[in-house]
C-alpha cells in the first residue's frame, strides 16, 4: 500500500480485518497535528515526535492482528526498488498526487499486479481498479489538466510538501467509504473474482448519495499498453 494517509489508514485497518497476512506500507511524511482527526491509528505523541506515518501505521496495525506482519518503508514512490513491485500481489494506492499514482500505475502495468487506486475530496472520492493488461489504466484516463498539475501534493496543513493549495480536507466517512471499497475489490482480485471488479472509474458524491461508474476508454497512444492489440 502506498501512502498512509488517511485513506491509507482505513486501507489498512480493513486489510488486516479482513485477514490480509503480509502487509508493506510505503509514505515519506511524518504525523502532524492536523491528521489526528482523520486517522485512526495516529496519536498526539506521533505528531509531536514527528513520528513517520509508515512506521507507526505498521506497528499499529500489526497490534491488531499479530498474525498479520506489516512492514513500513519510509521512502518516496519513486525511490522503490522494481523488486517490492515484483514480490507483491497486489498495490493499494492512497496517494496525494498524479505523478505518484502515476509511477505505481508504470510499475504495477510492467509487472501484472493489479492496482486498486483510491483518492477522496472532502464528501467526494473514486476508486479506479486497474487489472494489466486488460482494460484502461490510470495513464488513459489523464487529460490535460492533469499534466498540468502533476507535480503538485495536496496538503491540508501546507507543510513538508512540494505544492501547497488550499482545499477542504479529507472528511472521515468518504475515507471510510472508498476504503471499503478499495479492499473490497481487492479481495475479489485475489479470490479470483477480478471479473465482478470495477471496470471503469467510481465516483463517490457523499453530499447527494450517489455511486456512478463513470466509463474510462482504454487509450491505444497509452505507453503502458504499447504493443497490445486492439479490436
Amino acid at each position: 500500500m502506498v501512502g498512509a494517509g488517511a485513506l491509507g489508514n482505513e486501507v489498512v485497518k480493513n486489510l488486516v480485518l479482513s485477514g490480509f497476512e503480509d502487509i508493506v506500507i510505503v509514505d515519506m511524511d511524518r504525523v502532524v497535528l492536523s491528521n489526528l482527526n482523520r486517522c485512526l491509528f495516529f496519536r498526539k505523541e506521533d505528531a509531536e515526535c514527528r513520528s513517520f506515518k509508515a512506521m507507526v501505521l505498521a506497528e499499529r496495525a500489526h497490534h491488531m492482528n499479530l498474525a498479520c506482519k506489516v512492514k513500513g518503508i519510509v521512502a518516496k514512490v519513486q525511490d522503490l526498488d522494481d523488486s517490492l513491485f515484483q514480490q507483491s500481489d497486489i498495490a493499494l494506492g492512497c496517494l496525494d498526487n498524479i505523478a505518484a499514482r502515476l509511477h505505481v500505475n508504470a510499475h504495477c502495468c510492467h509487472r501484472r499486479r493489479p492496482l486498486i487506486d483510491g483518492g477522496t475530496l472532502s464528501t467526494s472520492g473514486k476508486v479506479q481498479v486497474v487489472i494489466p493488461p486488460n482494460g484502461p489504466c490510470l495513464q488513459c484516463s489523464m487529460n490535460r489538466t492533469h499534466y498540468r498539475t502533476l507535480e503538485r501534493r495536496y496538503s491540508c496543513t501546507g507543510s513538508d510538501t512540494v505544492f501547497f493549495e488550499p482545499k477542504l480536507a479529507a472528511e472521515i466517512t468518504t475515507t471510510s467509504v472508498i476504503a471499503a471499497i478499495q479492499v473490497r475489490e481487492a479481495i475479489k482480485v485475489l479470490s479470483g473474482k477480478g471479473d465482478n471488479c470495477l471496470h471503469h472509474l467510481l465516483h463517490y458524491n457523499g453530499w447527494t448519495n450517489q455511486i456512478q461508474e463513470l466509463e474510462i476508454p482504454l487509450d491505444p497512444e497509452c505507453p503502458m499498453h504499447e504493443g497490445q492489440s486492439f479490436s
